[in-house]
């Protein structure tokens, strides 16, 4: 498929066109810029600060910092044209009324908090600069890669930059204006700053699920309200929709080009995905919910991957000594007949997501497949 703006597609498609997605912005839509940044591009290099958490160790590229960035376009929107929503505001499960049972949310706990945050809303905006139990994080959700994600953020906030890397978001931290793939969760240079600190951020799980499964689990649940501060239909997709799962979701193109053509699987294909510094693995989810428990490898440690059916989603843990396991209703029983839920095994945990094929693939060339 020839590559092409969002603002093409959307067009072409008929629907209502997304935020930012024009060379002109409606001033309304502009996402106000804090003190640290401004809504243009930089002409000075910031000086790096330590405003964003660092993880300990940094993940892995799938080339140089440099290269990466030349792969950078334009998917569209200027810088904040898709604007974060950098006052969230919550209300409770009972006074929903803008979900069905089977709307896509990113669910999360902390320390007795759980909140959801409805696709519906993410793909408008793709940022939530939000508080999670007393820490400052941001909740990012990509449509073109179908992959939602959390990381702390210290004392700054994220926006859109406007650019896409392998049909994935690129994000910038407002204190330094690195740039941020999403999907590597890495530093890499661009024009705002080219020296920027390198390293990973610190990650957090989000469940991709559907509001009925979430409510079920977590009744006390706080969800993202409608109320964003911007004026959008947050009753309509612009990409299609996952419920039932149509238009960009589902067919067999993207809409820039990738990285690494990998044609074992269908594009838009979910698989479950684990990445450490020593590599990455990816479990196919639908394989997941035939076997419950799947092994592999990243690197040369054993991995295990366990679905949850709570959640219909799935996660990978570190198993050097290659433990065994059984699944049993939902349960995880280990050898010496402890029950444990899927979330709960009393092993090391990394972290997974939902990935479309060819952005995992695009990003992790040499990535282990199980199916």
């Amino acid at each position: 498929m020839k590559a092409l703006s969002r603002r093409r597609f959307l067009a072409a498609a008929a629907l209502t066109a997304l935020a930012g997605c024009t060379s002109g912005s409606d001033t309304a839509e502009q996402a106000t810029p804090t003190p640290t940044s401004t809504p243009t591009e930089a002409t000075e290099t910031p000086t790096p600060t330590a405003a964003v958490p660092m993880a300990d160790r940094r993940l892995p590229l799938p080339m140089a910092p440099d290269q990466l960035r030349n792969e950078a376009r334009s998917g569209g929107p200027p810088k904040d044209g898709i604007p974060s929503i950098d006052e969230p505001k919550f209300v409770a499960a009972d006074a929903v009324d803008y979900l069905d049972p089977g709307d896509p949310v990113f669910g999360v706990t902390r320390d007795g908090v759980a909140k959801a945050y409805p696709q519906k809303i993410l793909v408008w905006h793709e940022i939530v600069n939000d508080d999670l139990a007393g820490t400052p994080v941001s909740v990012t959700y990509c449509p073109l890669t179908g992959t939602a994600q959390g990381f702390e953020r210290g004392n700054t906030t994220f926006g859109v930059s406007g650019r896409l890397i392998n049909n994935n978001l690129v994000m910038y931290d407002r204190a330094t204006e690195t740039w941020w793939p999403q999907i590597l969760a890495t530093s890499i240079p661009g024009p705002w700053n080219e020296t920027p600190e390198a390293g990973s951020l610190r990650e957090f799980r989000l469940i991709w699920t559907t509001w009925g499964q979430w409510r079920e689990q977590n009744p006390d649940t706080r969800v993202l309200s409608t109320d964003t501060g911007h004026a959008k239909n947050y009753n309509r997709d612009p990409y299609g929709s996952y419920n039932p799962r149509g238009g960009y979701y589902a067919d067999g193109n993207t809409l820039f080009p990738i990285l690494h053509a990998d044609d074992r699987y269908d594009k838009k294909t979910v698989f479950m995905g684990a990445r450490t510094p020593e590599g990455a693995v990816a479990f196919l989810k639908d394989a997941l919910r035939e076997a419950d428990l799947m092994s592999g490898t990243i690197a040369d440690t054993p991995v295990l991957a366990i679905y949850d059916d709570r959640f219909d989603t799935a996660y990978v843990y570190r198993n050097p000594e290659e433990k065994t396991f059984e699944f049993d209703g939902g349960s995880v029983v280990a050898a010496d007949g402890t029950n444990r839920p899927p979330d709960g095994v009393s092993l090391s945990r990394i972290h997974t997501f939902d990935a479309m094929w060819f952005a995992w693939s695009g990003y992790y060339p040499d990535t282990a497949v199980y199916e």
